[in-house]
């Protein structure tokens, strides 16, 4: 088995920016078939190769419109590579937005099994672990309240909570641990390290260095949606101040 758990390579995304106000679909296939629908090409991401092996704790860093969300989303399926792949080795649990893969109108207790079903656990396997979800959450009290009524707060709680009931063989978060309390903050790291420990392989965006010094050991830098420098946080963390 090889030691190589996700494999970036030549990975590049492009967006189109149009130029003007289309209202519906109708309208942009009648724009597009008669060539009237101009755009920009915006590159999010140019050039990204990295490996990362198993076990190890990387940290995707930098300013505002990096491209790092952009990254974490296509290595977690959510984007499709305009070029280049992504390979992966194992079993990935995502928590790249709040409120992704839930439905606002359900409770939170028919949301945990239509999030757990999501991210492709078995519905006997929530139900086994559904009391520990809540215990993790503590939100009881708000189980059968629709989560449209939850605070960003609730709604993190939930999908930490959710995405962790199981050890992942890749686990992506993207900024979740800067929501909510600090003492919740606190029991995501906890469970994030005992995770690590586990042999979980964690890819992780965080603004907060020194969030990023507590969890990784490796950190890749990006500006302007190119790779600046793959390496020690330390290292990568000093020159993050400098760009």
């Amino acid at each position: 088995m090889s030691d190589t758990i996700v494999k970036v390579e030549n990975v590049e995304i492009m967006f189109r920016l149009y130029r003007e106000q289309v209202h519906n679909l109708k309208e942009v296939v009648i724009k597009k078939l008669k060539r009237q629908l101009a755009y920009d090409e915006f590159w999010a991401l140019r050039d990204i190769n990295f490996e990362v092996k198993r076990g190890e704790s990387v940290a995707l860093v930098g300013k505002n419109g990096s491209g790092k969300s952009t990254l974490l989303k296509t290595i977690a399926g959510v984007l499709k590579p305009t070029a280049g792949t992504v390979t992966l080795g194992g079993t990935v649990a995502p928590m790249i937005e709040l409120g992704a893969g839930f439905d606002f109108e359900l409770t939170a207790r028919e949301n945990v099994f239509l999030n757990g079903a999501i991210l492709g656990y078995p519905k006997d396997m929530m139900q086994e672990n559904y009391q520990k979800i809540v215990e993790f959450s503590e939100l009881e009290e708000f189980m059968d309240v629709p989560v449209k009524n939850f605070s960003s707060g609730m709604m993190a709680r939930l999908g930490f909570a959710i995405a962790t009931i199981y050890t992942p063989d890749i686990l992506i978060v993207d900024e979740i641990l800067s929501v909510g309390d600090q003492a919740f903050q606190l029991k995501c790291q906890t469970r994030i390290d005992e995770m690590l420990s586990s042999g979980t392989t964690l890819l992780f965006v965080s603004h907060s260095m020194e969030q990023v010094k507590q969890v990784c050991n490796r950190a890749i830098l990006l500006s302007h949606g190119r790779m600046i420098l793959d390496d020690k946080v330390d290292t990568v963390s000093y020159c993050y101040d400098e760009i």
